[in-house]
């Protein structure tokens, strides 16, 4: 009972301590109203701010304003029921204006409050955010109330509320929370808009009101599959086979890319660099969705990361025999129009880009500040090298810089002044030149003078940067022939493309030209009794009936090979020219019978009759001359071997004669296709002549079998040797010394004008993987060729000490040895190929792109366990123009030999190595 009785008592004392803590009615209204931390004080974007029903704050200040403090008008507890929709949810009513039916208190002034009077019992703090907005500060009264669903059930939702300023991360935490996904589980945010349509939440580092998020959206949370694919990625069609992968175990990172059509060498780049230990794991431990860079205005916002870390994930979960990089390609094109559609595209170009995509995606410098170029002056290399990387990572700093970028030296050397010029430039790969064999084979027909040889086809060597007279000097080794008299012509469509001069370069002529070097008369010293000699092009046409209606016009069409036939000046009248080139053409024309040349009808001889008399120039003869008189003067007499300029015209020719004749003869363009006479040219122009024949003497008298006919000289048959080069040696050919074009030249500062100077490339420092470009494609004002010079390399410990020139710690000497990891080769010409990126050695040759681990022998094991993929040959990669042949399998291209001594010889355009570990 004693204690039943204390009980009052004690509440009593409690009652009256508490009173005492509380201060006057006065000290009151100055505290919450006007005090340091009352309702008067200005916003702070972040701090706390509670709501207190506007009824009960008019209570209390009625009641401070009265001065009694034991009035029965006292307040009581806090009561906010007015504020809420119900007793439950405790969620507040939609509408409520601040002043009317709410004030705001600060966190002190709330404090005090509930301190004084107590809050209602069951009842919970109104807490608001003050939130920083464009141009304002508020109080945040209603937070965003998102509604919260997994991809995999989008029926359950689950509410949540979000100040505007939470960021998109604090959403995706509170989601995967919510729906318990584990933190190995990847995952990422959808929004679904107001038109039913969906759209990706790429940055979570945004806040709510960034995303321009509104209450009441739906927020969906997508986990990402086993096999490294998104659900969202996959069509419904694909469901069954997708649960077909799923229960496909294999060796993660054995994975083929399947040909979209053209796309090998987006395949052969992405497996090279999938490749890549470092960047790998980077990306399967998603450590790039820290580092995503959306902002940066070089970059893509982040796509091109995005879709080839989708690519690593699914290449390396194990659970794919082959991924369809669709996805991936579309991205590329969006970003580099270049590589839209399916055209044949560089493979090096490709892995250019992504790199540097991936780079500016992933860079961790947020804003990239100027930084000022400075040369060495005179000072140290050390000194000016490390103030140049370090520039260069004040603007770039990112997993690919960690990864590949090293540094250059560069040395300018100004040829007036002797200025030097040093600086230090960073690079991402090495472009290495070939080096290039002087010699050029060209093949070329040879067409004598003696009608009775056939053309003779002749492979040459030739200096690649000499001129037309060392081509006739090279085949005059093989015919006899002295090259004063022969002629180099490019015949194409059975005309004379291009007829060279002595003098012009080689370089003009392109591998796929067809050459015919004609033999003529040679050139005779001048004197009395000397003579000159014409030398005519000759076309030979077939009269074709035109598709009149008609048929009263008559065409003329070109077929056969043209020809360069000598003719003495004294000897150019139509009929001496007809049997001349009727003897240069007996092998493969048959002369006539004499009742052959009875056989024209009157209606031939009324059509000569036509014709114009015949008429004569200086030194011409009035007789024909037969053929026995033909043959010796069209080739034997002295002559120059190229046409005069004080040639006759086609108003000076003579005119033919009436004559029962296999074809006609007339002047012509140097297309073929015109009358000469039917236009006002200049008489002193360059004489064509054109054989026109009938198609029914054309069938009688020419054999067109024989005069396609030629033979092989021995010399054919030669191949020029193309011994194999070290990769040291395409080093060495990097680091030399070259002068500047004409095109590019150098600014130098002291002489104050461009100088074509001497630059000199150094390795100073190596990336942990290095790429190295082979330029294997050559590209010159005339001529376009692709090498296929071997070039040999260690597939283990391939060491740049010898290159690179930053001196060395001798107390802890860095290594430059490094390991082969993957080749990215081109196989074919310049107009089609294909590209690959050959495989594990032992994988099977065939569909699906599987492979078994390779032992020792493998030229694709790392030193750290990483083995390269492989381009998806066989039924994955799609047939293209003249190409569908193509093996199915893929054939090693590195092999490592026999012997102990290893050397590997290669024909691709990329390699990447990366470096040795003990």
């Amino acid at each position: 009972m004693a204690a039943v009785a204390a009980s009052p008592a004690a509440a009593a004392e409690d009652q009256e301590l508490q009173r005492e803590a509380v201060p006057g009615l006065e000290s009151q209204r100055r505290q919450i109203e006007n005090g340091e931390n009352g309702r008067g004080r200005p916003l702070q974007a972040g701090e706390s701010w509670f709501l207190v029903e506007q009824h009960w704050y008019q209570k209390w200040e009625e009641y401070v304003q009265g001065g009694d403090q034991d009035s029965s008008t006292s307040p009581g507890c806090i009561n906010n029921a007015g504020l809420f929709e119900d007793q439950v949810n405790w969620r507040l009513k939609k509408g409520l204006v601040e002043g009317e039916d709410y004030v705001l208190l600060p966190a002190a002034a709330w404090h005090y409050l509930v301190n004084w009077y107590g809050l209602e019992h069951g009842q919970p703090p109104v807490e608001r955010k003050v939130v920083e907005l464009p141009g304002i500060q508020k109080v945040e009264v209603y937070p965003v109330e998102l509604l919260l669903v997994q991809h995999s059930d989008m029926d359950t939702a689950h509410t949540a509320q979000f100040s505007h300023t939470d960021s998109l991360d604090l959403v995706l935490h509170t989601a995967r929370e919510q729906f318990l996904v584990s933190p190995q589980e990847e995952t990422r945010l959808w929004i679904k808009n107001a038109e039913g349509s969906f759209e990706r939440l790429c940055n979570t580092h945004v806040t709510v009101l960034d995303a321009a998020l509104k209450t009441g959206q739906v927020v969906i949370m997508e986990t990402r599959n086993k096999d490294g694919t998104w659900p969202s990625a996959q069509p419904h069609a694909m469901n069954s086979a997708t649960e077909e992968e799923e229960d496909f175990q294999g060796q993660p990172g054995i994975c083929g890319l399947t040909n979209l059509g053209n796309t090998c060498f987006m395949n052969s780049a992405l497996q090279c660099l999938s490749n890549v230990p470092q960047l790998t794991e980077y990306f399967l431990k998603n450590r790039y969705l820290e580092e995503l860079n959306f902002c940066n205005p070089l970059g893509m916002k982040g796509e091109i990361a995005e879709a080839y870390a989708d690519l690593v994930k699914q290449a390396w979960s194990g659970h794919h025999r082959s991924i369809v990089p669709h996805v991936f390609k579309t991205k590329v094109g969006h970003f580099a129009s270049q590589f839209l559609g399916y055209q044949q595209h560089d493979s090096q170009e490709l892995l250019s880009f992504l790199l540097d995509g991936l780079h500016e995606d992933l860079n961790r410098v947020k804003k990239k500040e100027y930084v000022e170029l400075c040369d060495a002056a005179g000072r140290p290399d050390q000194e000016v090298a490390q103030e140049a990387w370090q520039n260069h990572k004040r603007r770039n700093d990112s997993v690919i810089v960690d990864t590949f970028h090293g540094l250059f030296k560069s040395t300018l050397v100004c040829p007036d002044c002797g200025n030097v010029s040093v600086t230090f430039d960073p690079f991402c790969y090495l472009s290495v030149p070939l080096p290039v064999s002087h010699k050029r084979v060209m093949e070329v027909f040879f067409v004598s003078m003696d009608p009775r040889r056939k053309p003779e086809q002749h492979r040459l060597v030739v200096p690649k940067k000499g001129k037309i007279s060392d081509l006739c000097v090279a085949l005059a080794k093989h015919t006899g022939v002295s090259p004063e008299r022969m002629m180099v012509a490019d015949v194409f469509s059975h005309r004379f493309y291009k007829i060279y001069q002595l003098e012009e370069s080689l370089s003009s002529i392109l591998d796929r030209d067809d050459i015919f070097i004609y033999e003529v008369s040679g050139r005779a010293a001048i004197g009395e009794n000397s003579r000159e000699d014409v030398v005519l092009p000759i076309y030979l046409r077939e009269r074709t009936p035109a598709r009149d209606y008609n048929n009263s016009y008559y065409g003329l069409m070109l077929f056969g090979h043209p020809l360069l036939v000598s003719v003495p000046r004294d000897r150019l009248s139509w009929d001496a020219l007809y049997h001349i080139l009727l003897y240069r053409l007996s092998r493969y024309v048959t002369r006539p019978s004499s009742d052959d040349e009875d056989d024209g009808d009157e209606k031939d001889l009324e059509d000569k009759d036509t014709l114009p008399k015949p008429g004569h120039v200086a030194g011409s003869s009035s007789q024909d001359p037969g053929l026995e008189q033909a043959g010796p003067s069209s080739g034997v007499a002295g002559g120059s071997r190229a046409p005069v300029d004080n040639s006759p015209g086609p108003s000076h020719w003579p005119q033919r004669a009436r004559r029962k004749h296999l074809f006609t003869l007339q002047t012509v363009n140097s297309n073929g296709t015109s009358d000469r006479s039917t236009f006002n040219e200049d008489t002193h122009a360059q004489p064509y002549i054109a054989i026109d024949w009938e198609p029914e003497m054309k069938k009688r008298y020419y054999d067109e079998v024989e005069a396609e006919g030629y033979v092989k000289h021995d010399c054919v048959g030669y191949v020029l040797k193309k011994a194999p080069v070290r990769l040291q040696e395409c080093i060495e050919l990097f680091t030399t010394v070259e002068t500047l074009e004409k095109e590019n030249p150098w600014y130098c500062p002291t002489c104050k004008q461009h100088q074509l100077a001497t630059k000199k490339l150094d390795l100073w420092m190596l990336p942990e993987t290095l790429i190295i470009h082979l330029k294997r494609f050559s590209y010159t004002k005339f001529s376009r060729e692709k090498l296929d010079t071997l070039v040999e390399f260690p597939i283990r410990d391939l060491d740049f000490s010898e290159f690179v020139i930053k001196p060395q710690n001798e107390s802890a000497p860095e290594l430059y040895k490094y390991d082969l990891i993957a080749v990215s080769n081109h196989y074919g010409g310049l107009r089609d190929g294909h590209c690959r990126c050959p495989g594990v050695a032992g994988a099977h040759p065939g569909g699906g792109g599987r492979g078994t681990p390779g032992g020792e022998r493998s030229v694709w094991t790392g030193r750290r366990g990483h083995r390269g993929g492989r381009s998806e040959s066989g039924p994955w990669t799609l047939p293209r123009p003249r190409r569908a042949a193509e093996d199915a399998g893929l054939r090693p291209l590195l092999q490592t030999p026999r012997s102990p001594a290893t050397r590997t010889a290669v024909s691709g355009t990329t390699l990447m190595t990366t470096a040795s570990r003990p």
